[in-house]
């Protein structure tokens, strides 16, 4: 009898977990463009107002940066973007961007998310995506 009931149980589970929500795509997780334009609005001020990191961006011009990590994060979460900016690598040479600049970045970028109601498994996932472009961005 008891050899009966756990391919039963097994069934059972998996049916249950099939009538699941429907899984959200990390795009819809981050707000979809909306979303994710206030996401990107919030990280550059708090990129800005970092003293740690505030002077890596100082020559950019806002609006170009704000344009391409909207591309960036809109192609990263599966939102039909198109990323047509440079590089990491091309981006980032000469910066002299270290891993502590790095991580202050990705704090600024979690404050970002927290402050505009991304759930932390959302964070993690759009994090998981960004991370391979570390070797690229950091350069000692």
């Amino acid at each position: 009898m008891r050899i009966f009931l756990i391919p039963v149980m097994a069934a059972f589970i998996t049916l249950v977990g099939c009538q699941s929500a429907p899984h959200s795509t990390l795009y819809q997780d981050l707000g979809k463009l909306q979303g994710i334009e206030n996401i990107v609005n919030d990280f550059l001020f708090g990129l800005g107002s970092d003293p740690r990191i505030a002077h890596h961006f100082a020559e950019a011009d806002p609006e170009r940066l704000r344009s391409k990590l909207v591309e960036q994060f809109c192609a990263e979460s599966g939102g039909g973007c198109t990323y047509t900016g440079d590089s990491m690598k091309e981006s980032h040479a000469g910066m002299n961007i270290t891993h502590a600049d790095f991580n202050a970045l990705v704090e600024v970028l979690v404050d970002a998310m927290e402050k505009n109601g991304v759930s932390v498994a959302a964070q993690n996932r759009l994090l998981k995506r960004l991370a391979p472009m570390h070797r690229d961005i950091v350069e000692q």
